[in-house]
């Protein structure tokens, strides 16, 4: 039986989720896994059970679990210690593989985020909290950046038989990982390699036939709806057999992550529309909206500021 520990950073808890969607799969995986520390499920003491450690005390185990990504130094203690505790590593979803949406933070310095937060957002102004919380690092960090790790597991949320899979490979000693494909060479939308209209506002419906199924829909790009799925690595595929987002009609939004380790979406985007005839200038929020999911790696930083 492999012991399991786990550990969530900057996230919002769908990854958690996401195993226990795993469903009827799961208890097939259960008795092979005892999970020694995981938030969701149970109460967490990191000073040991009665609080009266005075260092963060995480089991041993066979197998980590990460989901977030690390954004304060509490994170990157417990990130350190987790990975001497344990054999085998996991980053679980887009936040802990490349940072996800927290990471569209590192567009602005600490300072800038914080006064936002607590003095120019909302109705309610308040003083930035100086006690009682931990220092935030200079940005949101991918847990590769901190730590090595063995086993990511990418999506926001991970799909769940995508999560069975890696953790059924990973206890049978077998190698796992996604193909090195983009999400377009699995969609099976209809393509004339032409658009000939402007982008369209986020959330605008494309044309469609439900009845038809993705099959019998045209390539969303070509609709003027902004799909990522040319710079996005595949594996998310849906019952349909077709990767999820668009099984339900709806554009890639990128949260698989680059196709191949340093690869450059937003360059790989710009190429793609523009060989349909699209102009991605009309996109305002081109460096954001490329790297919605991937902000960490120094993919986003902090640009100067126009004079």
């Amino acid at each position: 039986m492999a012991k399991v520990i786990h550990e969530g950073f900057a996230i919002c808890t769908g990854c958690e989720l996401a195993i226990l969607d795993i469903g009827e799969a799961l208890l097939d995986l259960l008795p092979s896994l005892d999970f020694e520390h995981i938030q969701v499920l149970m109460d967490n003491k990191y000073y040991g059970s009665l609080g009266d450690k005075e260092h963060i005390d995480l089991p041993q185990a066979d197998v980590g679990i990460i989901s977030g990504g690390v954004r304060t130094e509490e994170m990157k203690e417990l990130a350190l210690i987790m990975r001497k505790k344990v054999k085998t590593l996991i980053s679980l979803g887009s936040c802990a593989c490349f940072g996800g949406i927290p990471a569209l933070a590192n567009m602005s310095t600490r300072e800038d985020m914080m006064k936002t937060v607590y003095s120019t957002a909302g109705t309610d102004k308040a003083e930035i909290p100086s006690q009682g919380i931990p220092k935030l690092l200079d940005r949101v960090y991918a847990v590769e950046e901190v730590i090595k790790v063995d086993l990511a597991i990418p999506g926001c949320p991970p799909v769940p038989d995508v999560v069975a899979d890696a953790l059924v490979s990973l206890l049978q000693g077998k190698a796992w990982s996604l193909p090195e494909r983009s999400v377009c060479d699995d969609c099976p939308t209809k393509r004339e390699k032409k658009s000939g209209v402007p982008i369209k506002r986020p959330f605008e419906a494309p044309v469609f036939d439900p009845t038809k199924g993705p099959e019998g829909m045209r390539c969303l790009n070509e609709q003027g709806i902004l799909c990522l799925g040319p710079a996005t690595k595949t594996g998310c595929r849906a019952k349909s057999d077709a990767p999820r987002c668009i099984s339900a009609f709806m554009p890639c939004r990128g949260c698989f992550g680059p196709i191949r380790k340093g690869a450059r979406p937003m360059v790989d985007m710009m190429s793609a529309l523009s060989s349909i005839g699209v102009d991605a200038k009309q996109i305002e929020d081109r460096m954001a909206t490329f790297n919605r999911y991937i902000g960490a790696n120094n993919n986003l930083r902090v640009l100067p500021k126009r004079k």
